[in-house]
Formats: C-alpha cells, sequence, structure tokens
C-alpha cells in the first residue's frame, strides 16, 4: 500500500528512539545502584545502547522518507489519471479544464501529458494553442501523413511527437 512506509518509519524510529533512552536508563540506575558501579561501565552501557539505536533510528528514517515519496508518485499517478479519464470519456478535453480540475498550472498539464504520452499511455493530438486535446487510436494516427486538425504537413519533433509545420498541433502515437 502507498504511504505505508511512512508509518512504518515513524514505528521504527520512536523504537529506536525508546530503545536508546531505556537502554541509556537502565545504565545509569544500575551503576548508581550498585555500590561498585563505575562512571565507565555507565558510559558503556549508554554508549551500546546509542551504538544499537542509531542504525534503527536510520532505518526508520529512510522509510518515512521513501513513504512520503510513495505519497508523492502516488498524487502524479491520479493526477495522470483524471487527464486520461477526462479525454477518453469526452474524445477531447480541454487544457485549461484540466488546469482547473487538478488545481494546478498549464505547465504542469503539459508535463503530465507529456509524460503519459512517454510511457505510452495516450495517443492523441494536441493542438497548444486552441488547448485541446484530443484522443485517437494510435492505429488510426500511425499511418496519417497529414494534420488530423489542418490537414497540413507533419514533421518528427520527438520521440513518438508528430508536429504540424502549419499550425503547430502536436500528434501523439
Amino acid at each position: 500500500m502507498f504511504g505505508s512506509g511512512r508509518t512504518v518509519g515513524i514505528i521504527i524510529i520512536i523504537g529506536g528512539t525508546l530503545f536508546a533512552c531505556i537502554g541509556s536508563a537502565v545504565s545509569v540506575v544500575s551503576v548508581r545502584l550498585d555500590p561498585n558501579g563505575t562512571v565507565g561501565g555507565m558510559m558503556l552501557g549508554v554508549g551500546l545502547s546509542v551504538l544499537i539505536a542509531v542504525p534503527i533510528i536510520g532505518l526508520g528514517g529512510y522509510l518515512f522518507w521513501r513513504g512520503r515519496k510513495e505519497l508523492a508518485e502516488l498524487a502524479q499517478i491520479k493526477r495522470q489519471k483524471l487527464i486520461l479519464n477526462m479525454v477518453k470519456t469526452q474524445g477531447q478535453a480541454d487544457v485549461q479544464d484540466m488546469v482547473f480540475e487538478l488545481k494546478t498550472d498549464t505547465e504542469t498539464v503539459k508535463k503530465l501529458i507529456y509524460d503519459l504520452v512517454g510511457k505510452g499511455l495516450f495517443h492523441g493530438y494536441i493542438n497548444w494553442d486552441d488547448g485541446i486535446l484530443y484522443s485517437k487510436q494510435a492505429s488510426a494516427l500511425q499511418g496519417m501523413t497529414s494534420c488530423p486538425n489542418c490537414g497540413g504537413e507533419q514533421e518528427f519533433v520527438g520521440q513518438g511527437i508528430v508536429q504540424c509545420r502549419y499550425c503547430g498541433a502536436q500528434i501523439f502515437l
């Protein structure tokens, strides 16, 4: 499950901290109660408790950090899924509607769309001037020699991306 690393990380950090505190307290109390106890013995006990606890706390910190990263990835996946749902259900979607729905800016929506194209999850075309994203089957776009938007000549501009020389529409293969 996404984000569970955060919870486990917090639990491990708390457990490691408790281990260090309890181990140190036991060392201090046992030296104070023993008439033959020495400060060196107390320092050894505290040092060992801390030495054992530091890697445990470090592991908890790593899991917490990783859990936060997973949550950020999940948020991006949800945004991309919303974009796909918007354009697949309607056949086309307005970029400004996506910006409003995602509560973000146009540049972020553009990056999300390019990421979907790069992953091979979206096929269609977009006219950035009009701000409309169109969904098309990849097989319908593969053999096209003219722009689906204006009929103009196309040229490759990136991996899986063709752009019309006239209207600037980008076709995602």
